[in-house]
């Protein structure tokens, strides 16, 4: 029983909320914004090489690593 009132109650309050926030952007007032342009940015730089190894295998702690490639 408590379950049907619940489930009711729960439906008509999200349909309550729908509503409520799609009034609140229909009517919402049109405020003014400030755009802002940043200036462009350059950048330069030089990759290094990697020291070590990016990533590896561990055969010995997986045993489906070998699968990887």
């Amino acid at each position: 029983m408590i379950d049907r009132i619940f489930s009711a109650l729960l439906t008509f309050c999200l349909l309550a909320g729908g509503t409520v926030a799609i009034g609140s952007a229909l009517f919402n007032d049109s405020t003014t914004t400030t755009v802002v342009t940043l200036p462009a940015v350059t950048i330069t730089g030089q990759r290094e090489a990697a020291s070590g190894p990016v990533a590896q295998n561990e055969t010995q702690a997986e045993p489906t690593a070998r699968r990887l490639q």
